[in-house]
């Protein structure tokens, strides 16, 4: 059977063998919960608690301004200790709201209350999601009562679930589909009652057999729902090529999955969706893989937002030795850290400790034009030739090559033989075209 795919890609070593047996425990968190303000595309939420306040579980603690923003809602019950700047896994300084953990949990009146979706209309599906406060959580960010709020609801063809989870080393949603899968068949169906024409569609990697045959067992009587299995390979997941695998429609930069008649979504964020609506509770939790060679016992929790990235290693069992690299995410789109002292947000996906940081140790050599990086791109871009755009800091040529295309995937650097720092330098470009752009 040929397996559904894309143009170009490569296959980096998975890694996932590290964890993807380890079920997800509970992990409470022993210290502060720190909630920044930023944990989505768009506007900051403004905290609307002040220091000395008691909140609960459940409480939302930073309020979204403006449409494309997203409520921060408290984890635990305790005391808010400050609102202050602190440092966040991009590396800045943003606004946080800590708060001490009482260890009560004490929830808000209506947490855990059921509810049937199918009694809900469509204005009360997409409220209860807005309250929530979710966000894609395959690492954008994106507030998810924005994505499900499209300007023709009778336009949309189908509901994307992205199961591909093709970053190297992350397991976490992986064992959301073995572990949950009803709960993913369940949130497909409250976005399904918000689109009468559309088909649930759930995309997984053949890497994934076991959570294939769940899935499909689970679907096999579901009207309009199907498995859609796709080649395992770097970057499936990502949301063009997830559509184009899935559906055959192209989007480019300039479009929105609805333009083209999809709406994606990550297998957490469709079970965060059902959690909210069906099962009244926000988003206060987030499964995370830790993992690599570094790592005493690589595995996948089940933690509170605004936990410190210390207290999952130190419950992984430490590490074996002192890693040279640490990763927010995977090994291709993550974030390099250099200091534990961070919270868990939203988007957190993974903690990767490695003990030898290889790419750090490679000196970049002059392009030897072998085209490696043009075959690789999934965007059908010519890197090497943005690269000399961006080095000489010509953001129109780089415009005009269409570089806005680039979302630093990552492809290019890893098959380079010269070792050349391409993403890094089409990173760097377009945020300061982007900035330009909003001055």
């Amino acid at each position: 059977m040929r397996l559904a795919t894309f143009i170009g890609g490569v296959h980096p070593y998975e890694g996932k063998e590290l964890s993807k047996d380890k079920p997800v425990k509970v992990v409470l968190p022993k210290g502060e919960l720190v909630y920044p303000m930023s944990q989505h595309i768009g506007a900051p939420a403004k905290p609307v608690v002040a220091v000395g306040d008691r909140v609960l579980a459940g409480e939302i603690i930073g309020e979204a301004q403006g449409f494309v923003s997203a409520n921060i809602v408290a984890s635990v019950s305790g005391t808010v200790k400050a609102i202050e700047k602190r440092l966040v896994v991009s590396g800045n300084k943003e606004v946080v709201i800590v708060v001490e953990n009482d260890n009560n949990y004490e929830t808000i009146p209506t947490f855990g209350q059921k509810r049937d979706y199918t009694k809900l209309s469509k204005e009360e599906i997409r409220s209860i999601v807005k309250e929530a406060g979710i966000v894609g959580m395959g690492g954008a960010g994106f507030p998810t009562h924005v994505k499900i709020t499209p300007k023709d609801d009778s336009k949309i063809e189908y509901i994307i679930v992205n199961g591909a989870e093709c970053e190297p080393y992350l397991t976490s949603d992986y064992r959301m589909m073995m572990e949950e899968p009803e709960k993913i068949v369940k949130g497909l169906k409250v976005e399904l009652a918000l689109f009468e024409n559309a088909e649930g569609i759930i995309a997984i990697e053949d890497n994934k057999p076991e959570a294939i045959k769940k899935l499909q067992d689970l679907v096999s009587t579901e009207d309009r729902m199907q498995v859609k299995i796709l080649k395992t390979k770097y970057p499936q997941g990502a949301e063009r090529q997830l559509i184009y695998a899935s559906t055959g429609r192209k989007i480019n930069s300039s479009m929105l999955p609805s333009d083209a008649g999809c709406i994606v979504s990550n297998v957490d964020t469709v079970i965060s969706i059902y959690m909210a609506v069906c099962e009244s509770t926000p988003l206060i939790r987030r499964i995370v893989t830790v993992t690599g060679d570094a790592i005493k016992n690589p595995c996948n929790m089940n933690v509170k937002t605004g936990t410190n990235y210390r207290e999952l290693v130190e419950e992984a069992g430490g590490f074996v030795t002192k890693p040279e690299k640490i990763v927010s995410g995977g090994p291709m789109m993550g974030i390099a850290l250099f200091s534990l002292d961070i919270p868990v947000t939203k988007t957190s996906s993974a903690l990767l400790c490695i003990t030898k940081d290889e790419v750090a140790k490679q000196e970049p050599t002059a392009c030897i034009r072998c085209g490696r990086c043009v075959q690789a791109c999934p965007s059908k871009l010519v890197p090497q030739k943005l690269l000399e755009q961006a080095e000489n800091f010509n953001d129109e040529g780089f415009v005009k090559m269409n570089g806005m295309e680039c979302y630093e995937c990552g492809c290019c650097t890893f098959v380079c033989p010269a070792k050349r720092r391409l993403t890094q330098a089409f990173k760097q470009t377009r945020r300061s075209i982007l900035d330009n752009r909003k001055k």
